[in-house]
């Protein structure tokens, strides 16, 4: 078996996991869309802007799971390998810290993060944009998603570098902001 099809064979694995493990969450806009949605866009976006590390992809589709499902760091671990595992690690919010921890610790954060959980950070934050933009969460008023904006900005500053095109993205977003 080449390279090439281990690489498609373990983004396939990564989402037929994150699919499984996510299957009964909808996101928060008004049609409640399923919440695989969101990590299959990351991938998307990678891929259009050039990345295409099978271990960033297969990251991307697996960065909320530590996060919002039951999935434990072991459990990625002895699916995915140590190199994707420590990649969601590194992008995933502790949910027990207050909103503005969460988010200090966030902006703190990218500036040490490696490449790799850059790239997708820098996707979830431009996605998440495009999403507020097109269709905000329930409930989140013009205050809100503007709030989140600039604390996205924040973020992505504090990353700034790590690929052109991605930021690209991310500021062609922002600039469309409530």
């Amino acid at each position: 078996m080449s390279n090439k099809e281990k690489n498609l064979i373990l983004v396939l694995k990564a989402l037929t996991f994150a699919a499984e493990k996510h299957r009964h969450q909808r996101q928060d806009d008004a049609a409640a869309s399923p919440y695989i949605n969101h990590p299959i866009a990351l991938v998307n976006l990678l891929i259009e802007v050039g990345v295409t590390d099978s271990k960033v992809i297969s990251a991307a589709l697996l960065h909320d799971t530590l996060e919002d499902t039951d999935t434990t760091y072991a459990e990625l671990k002895i699916h995915f390998g140590k190199k994707i595992s420590d990649i969601v690690w590194e992008v995933t919010d502790d949910k027990s810290l207050t909103d503005a921890e969460r988010r200090r610790i966030q902006i703190a954060h990218a500036k040490t993060a490696s490449k790799h959980a850059k790239l997708v950070k820098l996707a979830d934050k431009t996605c998440n944009l495009r999403d507020i933009i097109k269709t905000p969460p329930v409930g989140w008023d013009i205050k809100r998603q503007r709030d989140y904006f600039y604390w996205a900005q924040e973020v992505i500053d504090a990353l700034r570098g790590v690929h052109k095109k991605l930021e690209k993205a991310f500021d062609k977003a922002y600039a469309l902001r409530p």
